[in-house]
């Protein structure tokens, strides 16, 4: 609760400086109050988190089980705790993420005379200066069918009664599906060029 009163303030200071015109950059709007629909966050700083092995303690919510693909380099400063908004039941479960921010220093790669230039495109996702093109996966192009018949369903239930509601857990779900696919696309990919390539141009 402190963190989110710390984080309301300091939203209202960006707003009353921008509109008095002392902060550069575009207008910032006032703050607004999250739906509970929306995706959630909570955020413990020091002193209200301590991480484990293979568990991290929460104040005020006790020890998780989290499964952590790699080993955190140094002690944390903070961590956030989001929920997805594809809501709680069968049709579609919660996910929770935590997003840990740790400071560690830039390291040195060897010098290498291997490069690659990058072109970002529409039709073809990338093209490399070697001449190889990557295409995206375009996972809603493929499932455009299964996407028009979720809208429609959604779209004839009545707003705020139980069956718009599993019928918005179901679209939420099939978009949480493609982000992941999108998601785990730029992870394989810029992996494989920087391993493959030390120096991106």
């Amino acid at each position: 609760m402190q963190q989110s009163l710390n984080d309301l303030n300091q939203a209202y200071q960006n707003f009353f400086t921008s509109t008095k015109g002392k902060r550069k950059g575009r207008v910032v709007k006032p703050p607004r109050f999250k739906t509970r629909k929306s995706r959630q966050t909570a955020r413990f700083r020091k002193g209200g988190f301590k991480v484990g092995q293979h568990k991290v303690y929460l104040a005020k919510i006790g020890k998780l089980k989290i499964v952590c693909p790699r080993e955190l380099p140094p002690a944390p400063s903070s961590v956030t705790v989001i929920k997805d908004c594809r809501g709680d039941s069968r049709i579609a479960p919660t996910r929770y993420f935590l997003s840990f921010v740790v400071e560690i220093r830039p390291e040195t790669l060897p010098k290498t005379d291997n490069s690659v230039g990058i072109d970002l495109g529409i039709k073809t996702f990338a093209t490399l200066s070697d001449g190889t093109k990557v295409d995206a996966p375009k996972p809603l192009k493929k499932r455009i069918k299964k996407y028009r018949k979720l809208s429609k369903s959604l779209s004839k239930k009545t707003f705020g009664s139980k069956r718009y509601e599993k019928a918005r857990l179901r679209v939420a779900k099939f978009h949480a599906k493609l982000k992941d696919t999108r998601d785990d696309f730029l992870h394989k990919l810029s992996t494989e060029i920087i391993r493959e390539n030390q120096t991106i141009v």
